[in-house]
């Protein structure tokens, strides 16, 4: 606790002291309200609240204590939600939802029922536009801009962009189309010298640079002055000079761009950045602020690890201690985990294999292998599109570039992967973490479309290990392969079944069967594998004989296995984790169909929706893909009950 947190904390239970300020802000017009002078005071507050709640419950921590006095000085000095805010990423945006009327539903945020942990238009009028990808603000803020003008009204239009959504490329898209348009618009660039991970790239070092010195932006304010006396060729002299990257300065990129350009200001001194503000608001033409902060910011533990506490878990306040879960030890390791390990063994295996990752290598789990082998290892930033294709160019030279990205980005460079991958049928390995309904976070993040998007593409291999052992043997089957695979896996804790001492290339396209039955086949694959034979389970002992294969392959399939389980049993059931519309079930539908195949079909997986979020085993029930939910949906089908053998004999027995 910062002290002035503690001296916050001490007014409020003395009744002597000012009342505390945070209980009478219901919206911003509250906020507008309070005098300047008293806006620590009430940040002390914010902070203090954020650090209680989030301490019980987790979340995004870092990056919304680094952004406390950017987002009250904008809900101070703009109109909103009139006018209107577009933040980066949403993981900023906690103190927004504080002082947006949410501050009581702060403690349910990213649970099963509560409010979304990014941001929503459907949940508040004060989110302009939702948000859980990165690079995306100066886009969308740019549309609303020019929507305000088409329309003559007079709103204001501020994007917040941290430095780390600065290394993707739609962000510079949007700039240079920003700049073409020459409207009002305003861009607050939240320096916090660090996003999700260590910032990676020529503007992580540029920024990183110390120019903030008044020094230095002196001397550059005399250069410039000098320089404009002065003609070269007609031209100013001043321009050959950033031109020829002579000048360099803070603002030179975006003002060559054509953006004004001012600071770097202190992000954390609130009654600066309102005088700046006010008088920035009514500046015409696209701006850019620079305001340089510290993730973390007002409690110590965050501020020292900025990636630790950029999501923690539970945690003491006090002593900034993470709550260790007593069950951890027994538990298996997280998928993650497992494969770190086999990429591991791969890479001392074969010195070809490379690892790439877009700024996620402690949640993609890399690091390890940064860590062991720091020249075959390359953070391209949040960049996913620029990721696949440099990793073909890797791959045009002979090595094995294993891409690691969560199936919810790797989105993003759909064209390039079957433009730059497929096309050229270049041997490049994408492991997909986070894929399936990954929980809190929620439908910005669920990886349920990889299945359906990757599937199409000519030449890709896509399958889906049933739990650890199987992830270790299908990452030794893509690096085999002379093309391109997908692999996914989800998040969390794996099954926790033994591991076989080497990793071996499994059949390409090649199921197998877990279990015989006579009634009905569960065709699973991936994470709804073992899910399917414990529902298996459930029938058998509702009297229904059920079957189990582990497909392993979405693409190619096993239609041999297929066609085998229809003629041996009259009902199908398709499992998955991926959405139905052209997912794994309709590739079955499509194999039978083509091979002439005669079975009655009952596809499970996901609804043509977007799920919101919660813990995983409540989403998965929520939607029918639990063990018990998949027992009941194929017995309805069937048209049979799932009232146990056991329960039926003793209705039989007498009294």
């Amino acid at each position: 606790m910062t002290s002035d947190a503690k001296d916050a904390k001490a007014a409020a239970g003395n009744p002597e002291a000012p009342r505390p300020l945070l209980p009478t802000i219901a919206s911003p017009r509250d906020l507008r309200k309070i005098p300047i002078e008293q806006l620590p005071r009430l940040l002390a507050e914010i902070r203090e609240y954020l650090i209680q709640t989030i301490s019980k419950i987790g979340g995004h921590f870092g990056s919304s204590l680094g952004a406390a006095e950017i987002t009250t000085a904008l809900h101070y000095v703009f109109n909103t939600p009139e006018d209107k805010l577009v933040f980066d990423t949403g993981h900023q945006t906690y103190v927004h939802k504080v002082l947006t009327g949410r501050r009581e539903q702060l403690p349910r945020i990213r649970q099963y029922g509560g409010i979304s942990g990014f941001l929503k238009r459907k949940e508040s009028e004060y989110d302009a536009f939702g948000a859980g990808h990165a690079s995306t603000a100066i886009s969308a803020a740019l549309g609303m801009a020019l929507a305000r003008d088409l329309k003559g009204e007079k709103s204001k239009v501020v994007a917040i962009v941290s430095d780390g959504c600065m290394t993707g490329g739609e962000a510079y898209e949007g700039l240079q189309n920003a700049g073409q348009a020459q409207t009002d618009l305003l861009v607050i660039l939240n320096d916090n010298q660090m996003f999700i991970s260590n910032r990676v790239g020529a503007l992580g070092t540029f920024l990183t640079k110390l120019l903030t010195q008044a020094a230095v932006r002196n001397a550059e304010k005399s250069v410039k002055e000098f320089l404009t006396r002065f003609k070269f060729w007609g031209a100013s002299i001043l321009r050959v000079a950033k031109r020829a990257k002579v000048l360099l300065f803070p603002g030179m990129l975006f003002e060559e761009m054509g953006f004004a350009y001012l600071g770097p200001v202190d992000g954390h001194d609130i009654g600066q950045l309102i005088e700046v503000l006010k008088h920035v608001k009514d500046l015409k033409g696209p701006v850019v602020l620079h305001c340089v902060t510290k993730k973390g910011k007002g409690y110590a533990p965050a501020e020292a690890d900025a990636y630790a506490w950029h999501g923690p878990g539970k945690f003491d306040p006090a002593s900034g201690k993470f709550l260790k879960n007593p069950t951890a030890k027994t538990q298996p390791p997280s998928y993650t985990a497992a494969f770190s390990k086999a990429l591991l063994r791969e890479a001392e295996r074969d010195p070809r294999v490379l690892a790439i990752t877009a700024a996620m290598p402690e949640g993609t789990g890399l690091d390890a292998f940064r860590d062991r082998f720091p020249r075959r290892y390359f953070d391209v930033g949040l960049a996913e599109e620029h990721a696949v294709t440099f990793s073909g160019g890797l791959a045009a030279e002979g090595y094995r570039p294993v891409v690691a990205i969560y199936s919810t980005f790797l989105q993003r460079g759909f064209d390039q992967i079957e433009h730059d991958i497929c096309l050229q049928n270049l041997p490049v390995t994408f492991c997909l973490d986070r894929s399936g309904l990954v929980g809190e976070d929620g439908p910005t993040h669920h990886g349920v479309f990889d299945y359906s998007y990757l599937r199409m593409i000519p030449g890709m291999t896509v399958m889906a290990p049933a739990d650890e052992n199987e992830l270790q043997h299908m990452l030794r089957t893509a690096l085999t392969l002379d093309g391109p695979a997908s692999l996914r896996y989800p998040r969390g804790i794996s099954v926790g079944v033994s591991l076989d001492a080497e990793p071996q290339a499994l059949p390409v396209g090649r199921g197998v069967r877990w279990k015989d039955g006579q009634d009905v086949t569960l065709l699973a694959i991936g994470s709804r594998v073992h899910p399917s034979v414990e529902a298996a389970h459930i029938l058998e002992d509702a009297g229904i004989s059920a079957g189990v294969l582990n497909m392993r392959f979405v693409k190619p399939l096993d239609v041999e296995l297929l066609l085998e389980a229809a003629a041996k049993t009259p009902n199908l059931v398709t499992v998955e984790d991926n959405v139905l519309n052209g997912g794994f079930g309709s590739a079955c539908l499509e194999a039978l169909c083509a091979a002439g195949g005669q079975a009655r079909v009952l596809r499970l997986g996901l609804p043509d929706r977007f799920i919101e979020h919660g813990a995983p085993h409540l989403l998965y029930d929520s939607v029918g893909l639990s063990a018990p939910k998949i027992a009941a949906r194929v017995a309805e089908w069937l048209g049979r009950t799932l009232e146990s053998k056991t329960a039926q004999a003793q209705e039989k027995t007498p009294a």
